[in-house]
């Protein structure tokens, strides 16, 4: 047993709950992959303590600044679970399993080594997921109706129904819905609600990770950097909750999207388990094709998801040139676009009828020229796509201007006469901070924003 003994650095307030701090030193093990370590911050990280919290340790990684070609750095900070009233984990409840974590042949496994038939876990399985309008999406022992008692006792005992708590429902003038989340470690995680009654299409938003690493500056959550990655349970319970809250005032929801907080494909075992499980014929049942991973452009992680998911791929664009991209999406600077692109059109070639879906958000001055509308015709040349193009949602600390509506439809139709499926994708949420970009809470613990080259500083605000 690994000592439990440590040194308490500072206290920070998280949300809306204080937590208490440990601090290490990035290691050579510890930072992610996709990202190299910057020499030249070797004295900032000197303050950190050298210390090793054993065991429910919780990554809360902020990207550093880039003065060169460099990938971003990820800077890890430690904070220790411990059992409370306030949203804590309970030592009793953290030994007992959590059903929404196992894909169904897991789930059926682990009833019948308990005693129990095949069909009595899949009576379970329905209990907690279902598939209609009549379902229960159980979250308590008293909600198993017509389960075998001996069964619901054993539950009990040995599982959570439950991964996460509602804190608040934030409602936009729109009717769109995001549900804050607590969760065991009093992290919170934001989910959003889109509406879409007219066309029979409502769809659920859900987060991947608390923050994310990738920085992209335009985004919100990418200030708060990776506080650490959703479970499988975590990600999948936001979908159940979607559907026991909504489905009886907004209709069936029928898409989900992993375009909330986090890089999903950096969370990938999580995200695919989680994916398969929602698509499960007996349970929620979601169609694969409406099942959508966004991805800032992780290319090992996209080639493994397309060879094993029948799901529905998006990829954040946004540039149209390396330069622009370098900037706006650290990431490139490890996986630029020709070797994005590439993967996507050798990749593609053995999916049948299958088409990635490009997100562009929309920058004033910066990636919505006329040029850059003739360019992404050229970029996506034999890549079976569609583009969405989406507007800008402003946020504190951001210094980007959303491009006008004239000038969207104006590069819209350029692509579209270029052969191009193209979408306008509207605010929806916005004056709630529910929309595209603006989910989290940053905090006092936040990403930098880097330097902005040169010949675009006119068109951000003078404050850059």
């Amino acid at each position: 047993m690994e000592s439990s003994c440590c040194i308490w650095i500072r206290r920070v307030k998280m949300a809306t709950t204080t937590t208490s701090i440990v601090f290490r030193p990035t290691t050579s093990s510890s930072i992610s992959p996709l990202f190299a370590p910057l020499r030249s911050y070797k004295s900032t990280l000197s303050l950190f303590s050298h210390i090793f919290y054993p065991r429910r340790s919780i990554s809360i990684t902020a990207t550093l600044p880039l003065q060169s070609s460099s990938s971003p750095f990820s800077q890890t900070v430690h904070h220790q679970c411990s059992s409370s009233s306030d949203g804590g984990i309970n030592s009793k409840d953290s030994q007992k399993i959590i059903l929404k974590g196992m894909r169904y042949k897991e789930f059926e496994n682990w009833v019948t080594s308990q005693g129990y038939r095949p069909a009595q876990a899949l009576m379970l399985w329905k209990l907690l997921y279902g598939n209609n309008s009549k379902s229960i999406w159980a979250h308590s022992f008293e909600e198993l109706e017509g389960l075998n008692k001996d069964l619901t006792k054993m539950i009990s005992k040995h599982a959570k129904l439950k991964a996460l708590q509602v804190k608040d429902i934030i409602t936009a003038s729109d009717g769109t819905r995001k549900i804050l989340f607590t969760l065991d470690d009093g992290l919170i995680i934001e989910t959003v609600i889109i509406p879409n009654g007219d066309k029979g299409r409502n769809t659920v938003c859900v987060s991947s990770q608390v923050g994310c690493a990738m920085n992209c500056q335009f985004c919100f959550t990418g200030r708060m950097g990776l506080r650490r990655n959703l479970t499988a349970e975590e990600i999948v319970e936001q979908a159940v909750f979607a559907r026991r809250l909504f489905t009886s005032t907004v209709g069936p929801i029928s898409n989900v999207v992993f375009m909330g907080m986090g890089e999903p494909l950096q969370n990938i075992e999580n995200v695919m388990k989680a994916a398969d499980i929602m698509v499960d014929e007996q349970g929620l049942h979601f169609s694969p094709n409406k099942v959508t991973i966004s991805t800032s452009g992780l290319v090992p992680q996209i080639k493994r998801f397309l060879r094993h998911s029948k799901c529905a791929l998006a990829v954040s664009l946004n540039a149209t040139t390396d330069e622009v991209r370098n900037w706006i999406m650290p990431i490139n600077r490890k996986y630029n676009l020709s070797l994005l692109l590439d993967t996507l059109r050798e990749e593609l070639q053995f999916k049948h009828k299958y088409k990635v879906l490009f997100e562009y958000v929309m920058l004033a001055g910066v990636n919505d020229s006329i040029d850059d509308a003739k360019r992404i015709i050229d970029l996506v040349k034999g890549i079976p796509c569609k583009i969405n193009l989406i507007t800008f949602n402003p946020h504190s600390g951001s210094h980007f201007q959303p491009t006008a509506d004239e000038k969207m439809v104006e590069f819209r139709n350029i692509l579209a006469e270029g052969g191009l499926t193209v979408f306008m994708r509207p605010s929806r949420g916005d004056d709630q901070m529910a929309a595209c970009g603006q989910l989290g809470n940053p905090a006092d613990l936040q990403a930098p924003l880097l330097k902005v080259p040169p010949k675009f500083q006119p068109s951000l605000e003078p404050s850059v």
